[in-house]
């Protein structure tokens, strides 16, 4: 079994974004649940303190924890919101040696770790991902200590916004948009570095992925508009995030997914030449150049019939807009991660509805006889529009094995992570873990609540601008204060591309001016390798700001690579390695020709089965080979054009030429994506 087949189902629930939001229209008739902290004996009275930190600490035994660990501490601390004492944010804080978050003299640095949701626990990327221990998918516990972030420097997860995991909040004090999200989590460390007091003034280093794209910049912006911050920021490091707006980074890179996977269309031309057309009338064959010449526009987005097909759509009815040229990434990818919820029998109106609305495309498809060729004549497609994602995911189930074995349940594709086909996969749960009585009191955990992984209820509004709206401030305020930011993504990653990550207008590489230049001043091309001297990715270091590739990882990367994340937290984020990095006119590592390509090819084998059960398909030598000839002379007329000149577009036999290249790389990711709407 590999790691990749075994994290399905927390894939199901937590990455990017959680089942969170996605209630948020059928929890409008309901009441708000209140929870609030619990109080343990032995706590000390008064204000927060370093007397405090004895009674946070983790000192009874944990459940299947048979492996030693290192010193931590656990529970809950108030954000300090008015009104509102039983607001509160869980953290579980572990020592990177013993005595080294206790220290009143340490000035070494520490890490924060956050997942998105918005609305999933960070306890899953401790259980799962980069924290000491991991739950295996029989309940088991195993040790992660040779991959755990904590063997780099402190580390402490926190469950955030209130509400989410074992955080807490009453029934009015859930937040109202990410600004309060980001006046709380302050909050919530003005009182942590009470208990541990070096923590004000020590680097601090905020890392997390997906959501968490959205929620550090709005952390970040708080802490620089804050005249008494009660922490001091070194960098920010963002995995996959949802920095900007849902098109950009899920719909414009997926010509280049494809090309990273021709295996999604069966290696067929024809096939690629449609989505290459449907790519170029919605927009997406954006110009960039190094350094890049103009801001990018704005990407519109065209909806379809099934985007309009409101009649007992189960999506559509926990949509936050129907107007999909104003739904961000918030609405539009936490729809996703609730259309899959028919797998948890949540809601079986809606179960019913998916089977009949799959039929219903599966039959449109079957009627197509696969000639995408005639289906657009020289317009966007009327079906679909541009939610090119979908479209492509639909051909898969429908028409290339292995995702074709998935039918019977109602259509499963992996956009977290391309390569993996397997369905059911083993189920991962850390619920009877954290909501065990014995692991709730060790850790000093509220009984007022039990532990989800996402919580099924609405922040409030959720409002405020996508952080890409003010990137450019954070980076000058970045610049100043000398706070690095670094961007990392998974080669396998579909639904958040790393495509989306470099290069879009709403994301942040080459659209935001940091160091006083917009973007990067030379195209991403030097490897970087792991112990062994094997390849690991693509990394570029400009101005304080780092963007890392990670080859064979996905969606949640410290789970499906673990080594190369440790690696990376040690080198690139808590570390000063410089390959990279670019100097007047040199660049440390040189550069590969090969990899300042557009696409960084994927893995050749396809894994597919049931549980435990895996196997692998590939095909055969000669069908990629006429890719290969295929894909070259398709892309060999490709040419550098400005930003400010238009688009064209040359047909030969029916066929679309891109003439205006995309200089960023793609990405596929990890999470179970049941397709229905």
């Amino acid at each position: 079994m590999t790691t990749t087949s075994r994290l399905t189902r927390f894939k199901m629930l937590l990455g990017s974004c959680g089942v969170a939001l996605c209630f948020a229209c059928l929890a409008t008739a309901q009441s708000l649940p209140s929870s609030f902290p619990h109080l343990y004996a032995g706590a000390p009275s008064g204000d927060y303190s370093p007397e405090w930190q004895s009674y946070f600490e983790v000192i009874e035994p944990l459940p299947n924890v048979t492996f030693p660990l290192t010193r931590s501490f656990a529970g809950n601390l108030p954000v300090r919101r008015a009104d509102h004492p039983n607001d509160t944010l869980f953290f579980w804080a572990f020592e990177h040696q013993n005595g080294s978050l206790t220290s009143n003299t340490s000035t070494e640095p520490w890490g924060i770790w956050l997942n998105g949701g918005p609305g999933s626990s960070s306890m899953a990327g401790m259980f799962f991902e980069n924290g000491p221990m991991h739950i295996n998918g029989d309940y088991s516990m195993s040790s992660n200590t040779e991959f755990s972030w904590d063997t780099v420097a402190d580390y402490v997860w926190i469950d955030q916004p209130v509400g989410t995991g074992f955080s807490t909040a009453d029934e009015a004090g859930y937040v109202s948009g990410e600004d309060q999200m980001g006046t709380d989590f302050l909050g919530f460390l003005s009182n942590l570095v009470k208990v541990f007091p070096s923590l004000a003034t020590r680097p601090l280093y905020i890392t997390g992925e997906s959501y968490a794209g959205t929620y550090i910049p709005y952390i970040l912006k708080a802490h620089f508009e804050s005249p008494n911050p009660p922490v001091t920021i070194a960098k920010i490091a963002i995995g996959d995030g949802s920095v900007g707006s849902g098109p950009e980074f899920q719909d414009l890179p997926a010509v280049t997914v494809i090309e990273t996977y021709p295996q999604l269309i069966n290696y067929d031309p024809e096939v690629f030449e449609y989505f290459e057309e449907q790519s170029h009338l919605c927009g997406y064959d954006v110009n960039l150049t190094y350094p890049q010449n103009g801001t990018i526009p704005t990407l519109g987005y065209v909806p379809g019939i099934y985007d309009s097909d409101e009649a007992g759509s189960f999506s559509s009815r926990l949509k936050f807009s129907n107007n999909f040229k104003s739904r961000s990434f918030r609405s539009r990818l936490l729809s996703r991660f609730q259309e899959r919820s028919k797998t948890e029998d949540l809601h079986p109106f809606a179960k019913s509805t998916h089977f009949r609305k799959r039929e219903e495309r599966r039959q449109d498809w079957i009627r197509s006889k696969r000639d995408l060729t005639g289906r657009a004549n020289g317009t966007i497609d009327s079906r679909y529009g541009c939610d090119l994602l979908d479209e492509f995911i639909d051909y898969a189930i429908n028409f290339t094995f292995p995702w074709t074995l998935s039918q019977p349940d109602g259509g499963v594709f992996d956009v977290y992570n391309i390569p993996d086909a397997l369905d059911p996969e083993v189920p991962i749960d850390a619920s009877v873990f954290l909501n065990d009585n014995r692991t709730r009191a060790a850790i000093h955990a509220p009984t007022s609540k039990d532990w989800v992984l996402d919580f099924d209820f609405p922040f409030g509004a959720l409002g405020g601008p996508e952080p890409m709206t003010f990137l450019t401030d954070l980076a000058t305020n970045g610049t100043e204060k000398g706070v690095g930011f670094v961007f990392f993504s998974g080669n396998d990653d579909s639904l958040i591309a790393h495509r989306g990550t470099e290069a879009p207008p709403s994301i942040p590489l080459q659209n935001t001016t940091f160091g006083g230049i917009q973007g990067f001043t030379r195209k991403p091309a030097t490897p970087w390798t792991d112990d062994s001297g094997t390849l690991a990715g693509i990394v570029h270091q400009e101005r304080n700001w780092t963007y890392v590739l990670f080859k064979g990882a996905g969606h949640l990367v410290a789970a499906t690579a673990p080594a190369n994340a440790k690696i990376f937290l040690q080198q690139f984020v808590f570390g000063t390695n410089t390959t990279g990095l670019v100097t007047g006119s040199t660049v440390t590592g040189g550069e590969d020709p090969e990899l300042a390509e557009d696409v960084m090819p994927g893995s050749d084998p396809i894994f597919y089965g049931s549980l435990s059960t895996e196997s692998s398909t590939i095909w055969p030598e000669a069908t990629r080979a006429a890719w290969t000839s295929f894909i070259q002379t398709e892309t060999a007329s490709v040419t550098t054009t400005p930003i400010s000149t238009s688009i064209a577009v040359s047909s030969t036999s029916g066929a679309v030429r891109r003439t205006v290249p995309c200089y960023m790389f793609t990405g596929l990711t990890m999470l179970l994506y049941v397709f229905l709407s």
